[in-house]
């Protein structure tokens, strides 16, 4: 009788510490600054000039979607040359978000817009011979106001912890099973990034100025708090962010129209990337020079799409400019310099050029049909961007 009365009296020990400070800690500033910081130490500078595979028999590159981030392009082009030693023919073009950057004789971005059509937001590639950005004033603009507003996002994120939205983050509670004693101790060190922030927004670089912010951080505190509670945080602040993404408003973003109108006038290619994410925009008739068939998030219809593809241009016959099957990396440089807890598991394995689907058996057949490969999509496309 006594052992079950004992029992009932044994109370479960919380993951939480009763005693978190509030106010900011010398651990917390050097966290806060190593996350925020673009410089790379000797150990993450050999992180990205030594790939772990290296592609021999790959003689073409094509890497027209991915994301240079803070890397230094000088690395980035030793990692990409030593990865493919033996490489003939190549189109390599930088997407970094809403910020044009360039590699050699091309430049390129990726750009946020607005499909009123279907009410969603829409990315698209561009890509430019370099002379062509020269006279992109306009478009520049364009994009240093979507740069803007999307950063702005890492605020509103914020904000719905520390102000807070109560409504968003009960539903994430309730989408991830969080309490109030990993609420509370999510809040106290969103807070603590809120004051940093805004106390050195000046001497950061905006790179920084991201969700992946707080994800970073929140790392850095398993060196303080058992990984258990970290794991649970990093799932409720991801349940958030899922939310306040989802309620962003599109409205600041430019119509997909003009972003294509305003590219269109500076000779640019235009690719559709990660369909899957927005099915609505194949039917849009946008005039684009093709469509990202594979991705390494975007990968379930890619058979599908390419038939796709080739039937529209049976349809369209030889008086109109053909679409074109493009794959992309969707490569984050970023991720290659984070310590291996800390990467994104699925993020970390992606290679800039490296696209799986093109050599697949299955999908090589309905590439064949097509009259698609490497070869035949970077001779045409450098032709197009040319003029």
């Amino acid at each position: 009788m006594k052992n079950a009365e004992s029992k009932q009296n044994i109370k479960p020990i919380s993951l939480i510490p009763s005693n978190i400070p509030e106010e900011i800690t010398e651990n917390d500033r050097n966290y806060f600054f190593k996350v925020s910081s673009i410089d790379l130490n000797e150990q993450q500078k050999q992180q990205i000039l030594s790939p772990e595979n290296i592609y021999p028999g790959q003689k073409r590159v094509l890497a027209v979607h991915w994301h240079p981030e803070f890397i230094p392009m000088e690395y980035i082009r030793q990692r990409i040359e030593t990865m493919f030693p033996n490489k003939i023919q190549e189109l390599i073009i930088p997407t970094q978000h809403n910020e044009i950057m360039s590699y050699d004789e091309y430049s390129g971005v990726e750009v946020d817009c607005y499909s009123s059509g279907f009410n969603q937001k829409v990315q698209l590639l561009l890509h430019f011979e370099n002379a062509n950005i020269e006279k992109a004033d306009v478009l520049k603009k364009m994009l240093a106001h979507t740069f803007k507003y999307r950063s702005s996002q890492l605020f509103e994120f914020i904000e719905t912890l520390t102000k807070p939205v109560e409504e968003r983050i009960e539903l994430a509670a309730k989408q991830t099973g969080a309490n109030e004693s990993l609420i509370s101790f999510v809040r106290i060190y969103v807070k603590k990034i809120e004051t940093l922030l805004n106390d050195n927004i000046a001497d950061i670089s905006h790179w920084a100025v991201k969700n992946k912010l707080l994800r970073n951080f929140f790392e850095c505190l398993r060196a303080d708090y058992s990984d258990t509670l970290i794991d649970r945080a990093q799932i409720f602040l991801t349940a958030v962010k899922k939310i306040v993404k989802d309620n962003f408003s599109f409205s600041y973003f430019y119509r997909t129209s003009e972003i294509i109108e305003e590219a269109r006038s500076l000779n640019a290619g235009i690719v559709i990337p990660h369909p899957e994410q927005f099915w609505p925009v194949l039917l849009a008739g946008y005039d684009v020079d093709g469509i990202e068939v594979w991705n390494p998030q975007s990968n379930r219809y890619t058979e599908f799409l390419v038939s796709v593809l080739n039937a529209k241009n049976h349809q369209a016959g030889t008086s109109k400019k053909q679409l074109l099957v493009f794959m992309g990396d969707d490569t984050h440089m970023g991720e290659k310099i984070l310590e291996p807890g800390r990467q994104n598991p699925e993020k970390a394995l992606r290679e800039i050029g490296l696209q799986t689907a093109w050599d697949d058996l299955n999908i090589r057949k309905t590439l064949i049909l097509a009259n698609f490969n490497r070869e035949r999509v970077i001779e045409e496309y450098k032709s197009r961007l040319a003029g």
